[in-house]
């Protein structure tokens, strides 16, 4: 299994990083660490996580670091990431028009 990035959902990972070094660069790195943790652990075990609660009838599902929700669609041979929201936005429905 490999793990992608849809070009929108990477650059929602890489401004949430931005973000959150604005105010403690130590805690961004700190993030990026616990993100790459917590994808390895997904490639080794894809699908055992939720299914997304606002959109339990479609395909993607989601893993949590938080203050993050990664949203990701398994197909073939690749999970991928198709979205990364903050917990505390509103969720609209994920864009999986790139992983076709």
């Amino acid at each position: 299994m490999q793990l992608k990035f849809t070009p929108s959902a990477r650059t929602q990972f890489l401004e949430g990083i931005t973000y959150i070094k604005q105010d403690n660069p130590g805690a961004a790195r700190h993030f990026r660490q616990r993100v790459e943790d917590v994808l390895r652990r997904l490639i080794a075990f894809p699908g055992a996580d939720k299914v997304i609660r606002e959109f339990q009838d479609l395909p993607f599902r989601e893993i949590v670091v938080p203050p993050y929700r990664f949203f990701y669609q398994i197909k073939k041979d690749f999970i991928w990431i198709v979205a990364v929201w903050h917990s505390a936005q509103r969720v609209d429905l994920p864009d999986s028009g790139r992983t076709k």
